[in-house]
């Protein structure tokens, strides 16, 4: 827009980085961006008194325009070196772009990222040493709707040579199209970008305008990149624009709900046509715009969701959840059923959800989940069950125990001609599995089908003397050429190794062709 999963191998970083799919502070808390972009290369004598009136209107970061030089008035080392001190002093965490790089290849003019890193480095000695309270955004928007099949390569690039430059900082990069990425060019190719930084302390930025018009299109972008656990912020949005309506409402809610950072488009001074994305008329913050009464005010909003930084000395977030509400049970079987609940909610943004299992004063861990709702497998027919949830927010401050939910699950089918020996042998992080299937019956079983579910969050790495696939906890195995068949009173047997973040166990029910079978 104009104006007018730390990797093994990372190298240690002393402020921002990357853990996980998440950004953190120098003190290893959470952090969340909340906050707005300001214009300084073109309005330089607005900046002191716009950042103390967004941090008074609640934001904790700000993104901040600079210019190379190579389409407006530069901004030396000197002017970088007062706009981070400003920002400290009004505790905000202070994104800096170059804002030159916008359209390149569309856009007459605009610079290449490779420019933009020589800029970086023309700067650097007013950066360094800031790297816990300064993101560095390599170039704002840098490939228009031309050219953009030259962005995974180029921003590759760029990373790897403000690495070898020596710059520690937390990186920001800009999707193409306009920062839109339309063509899903950033979507597609991030994990090949975020694997280019040694530091593997790349945080990805997507501009919402017209392109994101439904929630069902914001949901489904962030939630690509939250499922790879590829840190991602939305660097800009407003409340409309000329290529379509941006549904601000969502964008909100889902950052609150996923625990993303928003940065909104722009504190004042927007022109060329832009105008209503002003979020304070003349710089003045007495006269907040629709735009800024909803970005600052309304519900999702930076005064209802931000967090200081921790390296401010505020502590960081330690305030809970709300408890969700009681849960559902539905379609419930012999073996599984689906639970739903009420949302939390939070100050900041509720993450996640813990599904236990109640046994009295007993809990015992079941799933997680990052949505209202997770499907149960793995359990036993004809067994009563109490089910409760906890919600937990990006800081990992955990809620107060919903409501129980009591649900008996139906009786299971009869067992067929077959027994599955289980075979664990367990080593924490990782296991292995021998299974043996057993053909009972008096004739021969050609061409099979076990399946089961895992009874956590063990993942299959690799299995042999049989195909093995998964979905979630649910794990089918089927026959290899040499193991095709099973003789009547005989067995084949195969195993797998996998691994897991919580204790090994072992699956409660086996089914072979659609039947289930005895355990041994």
């Amino acid at each position: 827009m104009t104006a007018a999963p730390a990797a093994t191998g990372a190298a240690e970083v002393p402020g921002f980085r990357v853990s996980d799919g998440r950004l953190l502070d120098a003190n290893g808390s959470d952090f969340v961006m909340r906050g707005v972009n300001h214009a300084h290369t073109w309005y330089p004598d607005r900046t002191t008194r716009a950042l103390q009136d967004v941090k008074a209107l609640g934001a904790n970061s700000v993104r901040v325009v600079l210019s190379t030089g190579d389409r407006w008035t530069r901004n030396d080392a000197a002017d970088v070196a007062s706009v981070v001190d400003r920002c400290k002093q009004n505790r905000l965490i202070c994104v800096l772009e170059a804002h030159d790089t916008t359209g390149y290849g569309e856009q007459s003019g605009a610079a290449t990222l490779s420019r933009a890193v020589d800029y970086w480095v023309s700067v650097q000695d007013a950066l360094r040493g800031q790297e816990k309270y300064v993101l560095i955004n390599l170039g704002n928007e840098p490939y228009g709707n031309s050219g953009f099949a030259a962005w995974t390569a180029d921003t590759k690039n760029a990373i790897t040579r403000m690495r070898a430059a020596g710059f520690d900082h937390t990186l920001m990069v800009d999707a193409p199209n306009w920062g839109q990425d339309w063509t899903f060019t950033m979507r597609d190719n991030a994990e090949q970008v975020a694997a280019a930084d040694p530091d593997r302390n790349t945080v990805f930025s997507i501009h919402m305008y017209g392109v994101f018009d439904t929630a069902a299109e914001i949901e489904d972008y962030l939630n690509r990149f939250v499922s790879r656990k590829l840190p991602i912020v939305v660097g800009e949005f407003g409340d409309a624009h000329s290529d379509g309506n941006p549904d601000e409402d969502a964008i909100m809610a889902t950052a609150r709900r996923l625990g993303l950072g928003y940065l909104g488009w722009s504190w004042s001074g927007n022109g060329g046509g832009v105008e209503y994305l002003d979020m304070a008329t003349g710089f003045d913050a007495s006269r907040l715009t629709p735009w800024g009464q909803r970005i600052f005010n309304g519900t999702d909003g930076i005064r209802q969701t931000a967090r200081e930084a921790t390296v401010f000395g505020t502590g960081g977030d330690t305030r809970a959840p709300t408890a969700p509400g009681t849960p559902a049970a539905t379609d419930v079987g012999a073996t599984s059923l689906r639970l739903t609940w009420p949302a939390a909610t939070d100050d900041t943004a509720v993450t996640g959800y813990d599904v236990v299992r109640v046994n009295g004063a007993q809990e015992t861990p079941v799933t997680t989940s990052t949505t209202t709702g997770a499907t149960l497998t793995g359990l036993s027919p004809s067994t009563a069950y109490v089910f409760a949830v906890y919600a937990r927010d990006a800081a990992g401050n955990r809620s107060p125990r919903s409501g129980e939910v009591r649900v008996t699950t139906a009786a299971g089918p009869d067992t067929g001609s077959c027994a599955v020996g289980y075979r664990l042998s367990d080593w924490g992080t990782s296991f292995n599995a021998d299974v043996t299937v057993r053909n009972t019956g008096g004739t021969a079983v050609k061409g099979w089908k076990l399946e089961f579910a895992f009874p956590g969050d063990q993942r299959v790495n690799s299995a042999w003397n049989a195909k093995v696939t998964q979905e979630g906890r649910q794990v089918r195995a089927t026959h290899e050429p040499w193991t095709e068949t099973i003789p009547a009173g005989g067995s084949v047997s195969f195993g797998l190794n996998g691994s897991s973040g919580s204790a090994n166990g072992v699956p409660a029910a086996f089914t072979l062709n659609g039947v289930r079978c005895a355990t041994q």
